[in-house]
């Protein structure tokens, strides 16, 4: 059995999707449906049992609980970076990740888990898988940032492997529950059909309107990198998941447009809400990824836009 938390949600179901296709069906997936409109994500996948995430957790302390584990991909979390309770956001994406982390080493179970890119803040120090490039800027970051600490912590004595992925900004299928933190084609795209318009946030930080620049890597190149650790079960660590070349939203937002053959971009004021919360430039340093041997080759803006629009818009 394959444990997925946070299996109906956008990485989630698309990892899901993709052990499907490789024969693997005897998958737990385990989530929180209250937004029930997540079951789009996983009305088309192939699964043994589903299984709430508070029923879950409430049984990870039984002797019997679950056996013949092959792995757990731990991609269920609070992913909004606008929550600012941190008792919530700490109950979720800490203490949880940490008691199935040591439920994980307790039975040799693999551990694959989802960090994030927010670890390091407004990126000063770069995006190198360094303690000392890492300053988190909200909750969200915060919580992703101490769990890997904690893991820094276990893995020199881990019993099983242990990895943690710093995703970037993913784009693809199976996102549209996510609403306002859905991704930005996905937001171009949606008004692209509501008006001949895409918004982009005026210039900040030393940067002209549009012109900040983020690490955009597909969701289907994600997937691609949790299942090449679960084939290359000796390799442990944090790494960092993305294309390694940041783009600017003016190329994301232009790309869609051209996919679209219409459409003009125009620039609305840059929130005040985010000043001081917002990076304005992200690009993935893939050096640990490619020292332990994982040549990947992610796709680029065009390619991944493309097949990403061409999917969502013959579903719409």
């Amino acid at each position: 059995m394959i444990i997925v938390t946070g299996g109906a949600g956008f990485i989630g179901s698309n990892l899901i999707h993709a052990l499907n296709e490789q024969g693997y069906n005897n998958i737990l997936l385990v989530d929180n449906l209250t937004n029930g409109h997540k079951m789009h994500n996983i009305a088309d996948l192939t699964i043994t049992d589903y299984m709430d995430k508070q029923d879950f957790i409430s049984r990870l302390d039984e002797m019997n609980f679950l056996s013949n584990v092959k792995a757990v991909f731990h991609q269920g979390a609070c992913s909004a970076t606008t929550e600012w309770n941190g008792h919530y956001v700490m109950e979720n994406n800490y203490t949880y990740s940490k008691r199935l982390l040591h439920w994980c080493q307790e039975r040799n179970v693999p551990f694959v888990y989802a960090s994030s890119a927010s670890v390091y803040g407004m990126g000063q120090h770069g995006f190198a898988v360094d303690r000392a490039c890492e300053k988190p800027v909200n909750m969200y970051a915060y919580s992703k940032f101490q769990f890997d600490q904690y893991v820094r912590n276990v893995l020199p004595t881990s019993r099983s492997q242990i990895v943690g992925l710093r995703y970037f900004n993913v784009y693809g299928a199976r996102e549209q529950h996510k609403g306002s933190m859905s991704s930005t084609p996905y937001h171009f795209n949606t008004q692209l059909y509501q008006s001949d318009e895409v918004k982009l946030f005026a210039g900040c930080d030393g940067y002209a309107d549009g012109e900040q620049e983020r690490d955009f890597v597909y969701v289907d190149d994600v997937v691609a990198i949790n299942l090449w650790f679960l084939n290359h079960p000796q390799c442990s660590g944090i790494f960092n998941v993305g294309t390694g070349k940041a783009q600017t939203f003016n190329t994301m937002a232009q790309t869609v447009v051209d996919w679209h053959g219409r459409g003009k971009i125009s620039y609305i004021p840059f929130p005040d809400h985010l000043r001081g919360a917002y990076q304005s430039y992200t690009q993935a340093d893939l050096s640990t990824l490619r020292a332990i041997g994982c040549d990947h080759q992610f796709l680029d803006i065009k390619a991944g836009v493309t097949a990403y629009l061409n999917r969502l818009n013959q579903h719409a």
